[in-house]
């Protein structure tokens, strides 16, 4: 049961934010404004009281909260990007870990860890070995789970930028997957909604108590999460898909 967020308002900067996809175009910042006010309404919908940190002009990928640490029930760990125009926008995040955790920990260089790459299942947690998670920060994160009565699993990773690029944990014994892994014997004893191919940006959903958030556009991938019982709310986030980001990585959930 989630009862807080944390969130951070989207910097006008987010224009120059990484992207992987210069397709898209660049953001539409007023737009994405909109939707960022859609998404918090949605979480207090799902019954969460939302922290709502200032914008960060200086980190045009600062709305990416979720990157900068990762929530447990025991303790917080402050990440460590791995990208390093992203490492900055750790400052600060400790203090506030603080409000709410006894115990913050925090990944050391050389390792590095991104909560894109960290999928929480009960008391066991997946780490994606990526681009931005290292096996030394994942090892650091290893470890303090261990030291807490927590347990996890190193995830080798395909080419997806985050672990949650194509994994998503609903609960009840669900997992939300893409193609890429469908097969994967990490994975073998969950129920699974595979996300079709030409859908593949919708794998990023949230399970936030008793709905599943996910992004609007993708009706055939909605479609099996209802089927499979599930509550669902829609979210655009056309504007963060051009950045890479996708529900998830727009809120600290805990």
């Amino acid at each position: 049961m989630f009862r807080n967020a944390i969130v951070r308002r989207p910097a006008s900067s987010m224009v120059q934010g990484i992207s992987s996809h210069p397709e898209l175009g660049k953001p539409d910042y007023e737009l994405a404004l909109r939707q960022h006010s859609a998404y918090k309404a949605t979480l207090r919908l799902c019954g969460l009281e939302l922290r709502e940190l200032d914008c960060d002009e200086r980190y045009p990928d600062s709305c990416f909260v979720e990157d900068v640490a990762v929530c447990t029930k025991a303790f917080a760990m402050l990440a460590r990007p791995g990208a390093p125009s992203r490492a900055g926008e750790t400052e600060g995040m400790a203090a506030l870990l603080a409000e709410y955790w006894r115990e913050v920990e925090s990944i050391k260089a050389p390792g590095s860890l991104e909560g894109g790459d960290v999928m929480m299942v009960g008391d066991h947690f997946y780490i994606g070995l990526s681009a931005r998670t290292n096996r030394e920060g994942a090892g650091q994160f290893m470890a303090a789970l261990e030291r807490h009565g927590l347990s996890g699993s190193l995830i080798e990773m395909p080419e997806l930028l985050h672990l949650k690029t194509g994994l998503a944990w609903l609960e009840d014994g669900t997992l939300l997957t893409t193609r890429e892994f469908l097969d994967h014997p990490a994975f073998k004893a969950f129920r699974k909604i595979v996300v079709p191919e030409h859908e593949a940006y919708a794998a990023n959903c949230i399970r936030v108590n008793d709905r599943v958030i996910m992004p609007s556009g993708y009706p055939e991938t909605e479609g099996k999460i209802r089927d499979s019982g599930f509550a669902v709310s829609l979210v655009d986030s056309s504007e963060y898909r051009k950045l890479d980001g996708g529900l998830s990585c727009l809120s600290l959930r805990f």
